[in-house]
């Protein structure tokens, strides 16, 4: 189990274990997570600018990864699925486009490029 943390100190765990011994997501289930969270807050928010009444909104994401290493995802997909008297498919589908194609920051970082550094701090300590 490993835990990260924003410069505000929120918090989150992440979890590697056995699916029977798991208690919160993997690195790999949370970024599905991300997409689905970031989508849904652009989404509503399109949505609501258009008056339109929002009564139920559940996301359901899968990914596909690849067998070799780096199991990185190959495809995302996110279904969603809206209870409203007043949307239309149409402008659900619109919504959802502009999201993922235009607004949505996680989905826009799944193709950047990624670069790192390393340290290594010394310890005289025994662990």
């Amino acid at each position: 189990m490993y835990e990260a943390s924003n410069a505000a100190g929120h918090t989150i765990t992440m979890d590697m274990r056995a699916v029977e011994l798991k208690q919160a997501q993997s690195p790999t289930e949370l970024l599905l997570s991300s997409v689905a969270g970031c989508g849904a807050v652009d989404i509503v928010v399109i949505l609501k600018k258009r008056k339109k009444t929002i009564q139920d909104f559940t996301i359901e994401t899968t990914g596909v990864r690849r067998d070799e290493t780096p199991r990185k995802f190959t495809a995302i997909h996110c279904k969603y699925i809206v209870t409203s008297p007043d949307v239309t498919t149409e402008e659900l589908d619109k919504a959802a486009a502009l999201s993922l194609e235009k607004y949505c920051s996680v989905a826009a970082s799944l193709n950047s490029e990624i670069t790192y550094s390393v340290e290594v701090k010394t310890s005289n300590q025994k662990p």
